[in-house]
């Protein structure tokens, strides 16, 4: 599904919002310095028959679905929740706020990336990135992105890529992509509108296509049965090599 991905304006900078494409979004990974051993793909639906066509192991799951009223109300739930009874939240974790307008696509990317050290090799602008941030606070990174221009010019590239033409810098396309990885046992959906990372509950590593899925359809289609516009990406390996 050629859909492209756009956040809420959440800043002054904007970036031209990605396309929800597994080639478009793998070139601009490895472009950031990902190892080309890995690349995401399409998950064509939530049935296990199909899931089992995704490659494995699978190290992130994307999700983007469309921002509807239903869909702000249960993101402010989510946050209530944690802030009035807490969480667990492993120190492996890394989690970045969200503060360029269109960036949605670029900080999920990096949310899939920069938590798949333990199987991924990184290089380049990720692997400098990855350095300069391994220390700094959610909001610290997004300063450090905000102030990369490299960057900017590997993001304008891929948005320029796909099957649909970019929107114009300053329409507002009502979708959001958010992350969700497994870290010590638990599965996590992160998001970098929101304040902090979610622990979704116990995962385990072969898992994690699997449990991310079951969330996806409670937490977002279940809840808002009349839109279909969603479309997953599973990062896993590149069986094309």
């Amino acid at each position: 599904l050629a859909t492209r991905m756009q956040a809420p304006s959440v800043g002054e900078r904007q970036w031209l919002p990605l396309e929800s494409n597994p080639d478009v979004v793998s070139t601009f990974a490895h472009r950031m310095g990902a190892s080309p051993l890995w690349k995401f793909h399409d998950v064509w639906g939530t049935d296990p028959d199909l899931l089992a066509f995704v490659p494995t192991p699978v190290l992130a799951v994307l999700l983007l679905f469309p921002v509807t009223a239903v869909s702000k109300a249960t993101a402010a739930e989510s946050v209530s929740k944690v802030k009035e009874g807490g969480q667990t939240v492993s120190d492996k974790v890394w989690f970045c706020k969200q503060r360029i307008q269109n960036a949605c696509g670029t900080v999920g990317l990096l949310h899939a990336l920069m938590n798949a050290d333990d199987h991924m090799e990184r290089d380049g602008w990720l692997k400098k990135f990855a350095d300069n941030t391994k220390d700094k606070d959610a909001e610290d990174r997004a300063t450090v992105l905000e102030g990369d221009t490299e960057l900017d010019d590997c993001h304008a590239a891929a948005a320029e890529q796909g099957q649909t033409r970019p929107p114009p810098l300053d329409e507002v396309v009502k979708l959001h992509f958010v992350t969700m990885i497994q870290k010590d046992g638990c599965l996590y959906e992160l998001d970098g509108r929101k304040p902090f990372p979610l622990n979704l509950g116990p995962c385990e590593p072969g898992q994690l296509l699997s449990d991310a899925v079951a969330q996806i359809k409670t937490r977002y289609m279940e809840k808002d049965p009349t839109e279909h516009n969603f479309n997953i990406l599973a990062l896993g390996p590149n069986i094309s090599l």
